[in-house]
């Protein structure tokens, strides 16, 4: 985003209302949680999909490299398979770092409804 445009929206998100700054800060850091669970989600099924699809798991192969006659599926396979493993510990990772937000909201006092 172009600098004069973010610091305009710093401006004008300060200019709000304290308790309006923290209700928006709380219901985004919410819908942004349910967002990276399903993200989570999708990508732990997609490697679970690889998983059992090849009777194996990632860090296997990577130890043992793919076999000598893997076929151009499982190469392509192998690439996204560590694809969605980097999404996984990326979503994880950001879970982590905005649970804190979202719970420290709540304690303030705004109670937006959030599943774990």
């Amino acid at each position: 985003m172009h600098t004069a445009i973010v610091g305009q929206l710093e401006h004008d998100f300060l200019a709000l209302p304290e308790a309006e700054r923290q209700t928006i800060i709380s219901y985004g850091a919410a819908l942004r949680l349910a967002d990276l669970r399903k993200r989570l989600f999708l990508a732990k099924s997609k490697m679970r999909y690889f998983a059992d699809k090849y009777h194996t798991h990632l860090t296997d192969l990577d130890a043992n490299g793919l076999p000598d006659d893997a076929d151009v599926e499982l190469h392509e396979d192998y690439i996204m398979w560590h694809h969605w493993t980097a999404v996984a510990d990326q979503a994880k990772d950001d879970i982590a770092a905005l649970q804190g937000v979202v719970y420290r909201s709540l304690d303030a006092g705004d109670f937006v409804r959030v599943r774990d």
